[in-house]
């Protein structure tokens, strides 16, 4: 599956989720395995079983956690405390599968590596981020491309931070994205080589979130304070259609198949 498809899905992937938590709705369970490909990659997010309606009056419920591993966000887990930015956490580790190829939790790696959150918290920090994305991509060929999946990871970056107060909305994923598929690379470098040619860090990327700088500089932060876009019809129905069944039915789901971007 080729980089721009990739990017298509996570963008219709997380406008579902964006509308979601415009009403207020927590789907628990944000995962590659829930979200569901026609012949034309078209998404369907699936399995709302575990959603939850967040009061308007509350910042979060406190509830056993649920979820699957590799997804679940860990302040939830440890705390039992479920907000908004649980999902945005669960689709940053989504972020993260769609540019590596790699499995959420693997027990072949490194003790600190089995979940794949905690493998691209490593890489970055160290500035190793070529070795993260999938080489079919043509990472080190192809500035373009280089320039966005570093941006996107950036942003996943942002996602899967242990603290959630430092993620974003999901609103502002949304904007990001769609900023970064249009030419809009407004992320902040994750390597840069020294005099010696050797590779690196920044460091704002090794401690905070990226920060915004300016267009000259050619390593700008994320700008991400856009109104959500109003959801297309199409998708409107079909989260109508879920949100009355929670899990699809076989005649909705015989022509889809779940998102597999693992190697």
């Amino acid at each position: 599956m080729t980089w721009p498809i990739r990017m298509q899905i996570a963008i219709e992937t997380i406008t579902t989720l964006a509308y979601l938590h415009t009403s207020n709705i927590i789907h628990r369970d944000v995962k590659t395995n829930n979200i569901l490909l026609d012949i034309i990659f078209s998404v369907k997010v699936a399995d709302f079983g575990l959603s939850r309606l967040l009061p308007n009056y509350v910042i979060h419920v406190s509830i056993a956690p649920q979820g699957s591993p590799g997804y679940l966000d860990p302040q939830y887990f440890q705390f039992y405390r479920l907000t908004d930015k649980s999902d945005v956490y669960s689709f940053g580790v989504v972020l993260i599968e769609l540019i590596s190829s790699m499995p959420t939790v693997d027990a072949a790696r490194e003790r600190d590596e089995v979940n794949l959150a905690n493998l691209v918290m490593k890489k970055i920090q160290k500035g190793k981020l070529s070795e993260l994305v999938d080489p079919s991509f043509g990472f080190e060929s192809d500035q373009v491309v280089k320039r966005m999946l570093t941006s996107v990871a950036g942003l996943a970056f942002r996602c899967v931070q242990r603290d959630n107060e430092l993620r974003p909305s999901m609103n502002e994923v949304l904007e990001a994205l769609k900023k970064f598929q249009n030419g809009n690379y407004e992320s902040e470098n994750l390597e840069k080589e020294d005099d010696d040619g050797v590779i690196s860090s920044t460091s704002s990327s090794e401690v905070h979130p990226p920060q915004p700088a300016s267009q000259d500089s050619g390593e700008v932060g994320i700008l991400m304070n856009n109104k959500l876009p109003t959801l297309p019809n199409s998708l409107t129905e079909k989260l109508e259609s879920e949100s009355n069944m929670p899990n699809a039915s076989k005649d909705e789901t015989k022509h889809t198949t779940c998102l597999n971007v693992t190697h």
